[in-house]
């Protein structure tokens, strides 16, 4: 089979569908036969991933990973940056933090040659293994003041000799002034990178856009290879929150129409929020994010979720009324589930004294569980698989662990695990079946532990009706979303450019 060069999907702006049409061409070229890999130069997001060695890397490239068909590296993401506050942000290179920076010193030159060589030498490794490499970049192409500090848009399609297509996003309208500007705004060599134009997220009767297409394909002087129409009915993991109401908006709509309430506390600095996408699907439950008391206290289930910046969000959770709602919740009988960063919260207090995410040192918990929580400059990331201790269920779990900081009972004799690991380590706690937190991300995959956290509530919901397991779930999801590409997108002109210098 003939080798492709590699594809770079550039935008007119950030969220404009990068993400999602790098993941279906990774899906699409597997199903052609090649053999695919993603990579993201560098990625700024608070969802991120756990690769079978350990290491981090934002989902989005583990779920394109995931499409292609092939276990995810740190190399398809060799720099992640995860934000702390408005004006700082983590900075993960290979999968592994290696510190603090400031947003504005971040973007200074000073630095740069070294990270530069880093990303490249990560793309380079990952082109000898697969074909093709599919890149994505990050947020507009035409940045003219990042222009000289760019690694992941055209100086990255430039060094890997990348055919660059430039994806418009017609919902926000506008879309004939970004991609004219996108692609007038480049200099003259990487103008002549650009090989085509996707316009993304059409609603309506395509037909009504042909003239548009002929027309912007006149002021570009580029090929529009598709408009691809918005897709709602296909469900892919999200790169970050983007899609969540910000904090101080109205709470989301449910997304299901179940019986029990289920409200997942929106904080500023909600992490992987992936975690509750098995959730949403879930025909018992009527699931939404929110930061409302109100809602908190008509939920029959309250999960609190892991978090960038736990000892900021738990300063917002008390400073807003929401500790207070959750408490009341909690004396109504309510069921609380803290995951990662929310399982800091429900302890008794959080403790930085190397002020790992802030300058305060001591922050008093929820007080939901007797435990206390000490921040430590050292993160953890891995795949972990346990067995349920609580109560009388007894079954296995899989999941990941992103976090840093350890949570210790309060009393050398008082912990009461959730699971035990096949570290022989044990994690988590379970105060009662309506009271339990645990580090592992993805546990509510596990169809076993949903039936678990429901349990009380037997009287009130039916039995779990019998679907695909949620991986044979997101295989088929990949699938649709592939087919749904490749109908609005010219591929056997895709095939000519990625075939002819």
């Amino acid at each position: 089979m003939k080798p492709l060069q590699p594809i770079m999907l550039a935008g007119t702006g950030s969220d404009v569908g990068k993400s999602i049409l790098a993941t279906a061409l990774c899906r699409i070229f597997l199903q052609d036969g090649y053999r695919p890999a993603p990579f993201k130069a560098q990625n700024m997001a608070l969802n991120s991933f756990v690769t079978p060695d350990g290491l981090e890397l934002g989902r989005a490239q583990a779920v394109q990973a995931e499409a292609a068909g092939i276990p995810c590296e740190a190399d398809m993401n060799p720099l992640l940056l995860k934000p702390q506050n408005d004006h700082s942000c983590q900075v993960v290179l290979l999968g592994r933090p290696v510190g603090n920076r400031d947003a504005c010193d971040y973007w200074q030159s000073e630095g740069r040659e070294r990270l530069s060589e880093e990303v490249h030498r990560a793309f380079d490794r990952l082109a000898r293994r697969y074909n093709p490499v599919v890149l994505e970049g990050a947020g507009s192409i035409t940045e003219l003041n990042l222009r000289e500090t760019d690694l992941v848009n055209m100086s990255m399609a430039r060094y890997a000799d990348a055919r660059v297509i430039l994806v418009a996003d017609i919902d926000r309208g506008g879309v004939f002034a970004s991609a004219y500007g996108s692609v007038m705004l480049q200099d003259e060599e990487d103008r002549k990178r650009i090989k085509g134009i996707i316009v993304n997220k059409f609603r309506g009767d395509l037909r009504l856009f042909d003239r548009g297409r002929q027309m912007l394909e006149e002021i570009c002087g580029i090929p529009v290879l598709g408009v691809v129409p918005f897709l709602k009915e296909v469900h892919i993991d999200e790169e970050d929150s983007m899609d969540l109401k910000p904090c101080g908006q109205a709470a989301t709509s449910p997304l299901s129409g179940g019986t029990l309430q289920v409200a997942v506390v929106r904080l500023p600095y909600i992490s992987n929020f992936t975690d509750f996408n098995a959730l949403e699907r879930d025909g018992r439950l009527s699931l939404r994010y929110t930061d409302r008391a109100e809602d908190v206290a008509a939920a029959d289930v309250i999960i609190l979720p892991g978090t960038k910046s736990t000892i900021a969000d738990l300063h917002w959770l008390h400073r807003t009324g929401l500790a207070g709602a959750i408490r009341q919740a909690r004396r109504a009988g309510k069921t609380l589930l803290g995951i990662c960063g929310g399982y800091q919260m429900m302890g008794m207090e959080v403790l930085d004294p190397q002020h790992v995410e802030s300058d305060t040192e001591r922050m008093a918990g929820l007080g939901f569980l007797p435990v206390t929580t000490v921040m430590t400059g050292e993160k953890r990331t891995r795949r972990v698989t346990g067995r349920l201790l609580a109560g009388s269920a007894d079954c296995t779990l899989e999941g990941y662990e992103i976090h840093a900081g350890e949570t210790r009972p309060c009393e050398a004799d008082g912990m009461r695990p959730l699971l035990r690991l096949n570290t022989g380590e044990t994690d988590g706690y379970y105060l009662d079946e309506r009271c339990m937190g645990t580090y592992v991300h993805g546990i509510l995959d596990n169809a076993a532990f949903v039936d678990f956290l429901l349990r009380p509530f037997a009287g009130r919901v039916g039995e779990r009706q019998e679907a695909p397991d949620y991986r044979t779930y997101k295989q088929q999801q990949y699938d649709l979303l592939a087919a749904h590409v490749r109908r609005h997108l010219d591929m056997e002109r895709l095939y000519e450019i990625l075939t002819h210098d």
